[in-house]
């Protein structure tokens, strides 16, 4: 299939994901590279009130600060 066919396809919402190689995707600078950071007591607490209030994991809210903060610059 040519780009166009496949571009007008996903344009109109039809569904394209046989003409995708799951198996073979990459999220594109997604990639994921552990980290270790030391925070004090009083940042944890506060972190995991908000994290408990959003309903969320204390290391969704810091990805989520982190993330807003970086696209600012």
């Amino acid at each position: 299939m040519k780009t166009q066919e496949f571009d007008r396809k996903f344009d109109a919402g039809e569904d394209i994901t046989s003409h995708l190689d799951i198996n073979s995707a990459r999220r594109v600078k997604k990639q994921h590279k552990r980290v270790n950071v030391d925070f004090p007591v009083w940042m944890i607490e506060s972190l995991d009130k908000e994290a408990t209030r959003l309903g969320v994991s204390r290391q969704s809210v810091i990805k989520v600060w982190l993330g807003e903060r970086l696209l600012k610059t």
